[in-house]
């Protein structure tokens, strides 16, 4: 037992601990938004059996509603991948790690079967252990989901560590950025330099394709693929006022990589052989522990909120809700002329775009009226460590040495 009186620590987007409660009472509130499966929702597999999922990155972001909305409106079972770090008793626990542990109460009262591993999903080891996890308790894996984020990943190949970095390609690039350094936010300018050619490269082996294709083919050597397999990355695209640190810069390097792992693995043998099918899935704009760390994306989210308001603005469970749907059959796939998997057309509509492009051609003045929409994304980046949540008693002590689920 460890209850401690515990308070945020933050600078700027900079939150270094989490209340335990507040993640758990997020997760729950994402939980009860999806509404439970019905037979119309229960796949029909030939054999009888739910579909089983592999969730790669469960415990945040996309990841964390993917799996969510997966076992509450489709009955999936399987295994989630996360790398999480416990209390330390100077430390609280990661966020996520207190959102998994919610997770596995949640899916256990309503008699689903999920186990959860904290690993580094890049390791060979994770892939071995996970491997055989599902043949212990699962079998062959009909979706596999990769939703990871992560700063570094170690080539397992070479033991070579590569950093990703967020910079523009070819020519440094001012952007406006919201800085919450005082009271009120307000508009600061962030230079973002030119990445060199091997910062790039590092930035594609994090976040590109590579350790996609590498779970696949590490499945398909143990038999792990089921006939009609389906996998599919998260991945953005995002506005054109983003574009010059997002999409042409070191990220969209990153994620044009990411959609040639699609195309490649739809044109190998391994998922010809089960009918088998990759995509990249193209979600809309979130406030996450990755997104914050951008350069104008918290701006961007900022006035995107404003001109969508709360009605408009899409969360991640139901933008994830629409992808079971889609890759389910209950509703047709929408492609791009890629063959990506869209789920940001509410975000990209044109007229929304004018909007959010006139706020920005003077993002100071813009600022002014988006101030309800600055406060909101301060708020979910708090949020996302478990702090501001409506319904969380934050006055009085609270355990924070919460177990891992079973799994491991």
């Amino acid at each position: 037992m460890s209850l401690r009186q515990i308070e945020p620590k933050q600078r700027g987007f900079l939150i270094v601990n989490s209340h335990p409660e507040g993640a758990a009472q997020t997760v729950r509130r994402m939980w009860e938004s999806t509404p439970a499966h019905t037979p119309a929702h229960t796949p029909a597999r030939t054999d009888g059996r739910r579909p089983v999922a592999l969730v790669l990155g469960h415990s945040a972001g996309y990841g964390l509603a993917t799996l969510l909305t997966g076992l509450r409106r489709h009955g999936i079972r399987g295994i989630g991948v996360a790398f999480e770090a416990p209390d330390t008793g100077r430390r609280t626990a990661t966020a996520g790690w207190y959102r998994t542990a919610a997770a596995a109460r949640l899916a256990a009262a309503e008699g689903h079967d999920i186990r959860f591993v904290n690993t580094d999903a890049f390791s060979i080891d994770a892939k071995t252990h996970v491997a055989d996890l599902l043949e212990q308790h699962y079998g062959p894996v009909d979706y596999l989901i990769y939703s990871l984020a992560a700063p570094r990943r170690t080539d397992p190949a070479t033991g070579d560590v590569h950093h990703s970095v967020i910079k523009s390609l070819h020519h440094a690039y001012e952007a406006p950025a919201l800085d919450f350094s005082a009271d009120d936010p307000k508009v600061a300018w962030a230079r973002i330099e030119p990445g060199t050619e091997d910062e790039t490269r590092a930035t594609v082996a994090v976040m590109g394709g590579d350790d996609w294709a590498m779970w696949v083919h590490a499945l398909a050597a143990r038999g792990l693929l089921a006939q009609d397999f389906t996998t599919v990355a998260l991945t953005y695209v995002g506005s054109e006022v983003t574009a010059p640190v997002y999409r042409q810069g070191t990220i969209g390097a990153a994620k044009e990589h990411l959609e040639q792992t699609a195309r490649d693995l739809n044109t190998s043998s391994l998922l010809k052989e089960k009918d088998g099918r990759a995509f990249t899935v193209v979600a809309g704009a979130a406030v996450t522990q990755a997104s914050s760390a951008i350069p104008s994306i918290a701006l961007y989210t900022a006035f995107l909120r404003t001109v969508l308001g709360e009605d408009g603005f899409r969360t991640t469970t139901e933008q994830a809700s629409d992808l079971w749907d889609q890759l389910e059959g209950h509703t047709p796939l929408v492609l791009d002329d890629a063959g990506r998997i869209r789920l940001d057309g509410w975000e990209l509509d044109d007229h929304v775009q004018d909007r959010v492009r006139a706020l920005w051609a003077d993002p100071e003045r813009g600022l002014e009226e988006a101030q309800a929409g600055a406060a909101w994304f301060m708020s979910q980046v708090r949020e996302l460590y478990g702090w501001g949540v409506e319904g969380t008693d934050y006055d009085h002590p609270v355990e924070t040495e919460t177990p891992w689920p079973s799994g491991r």
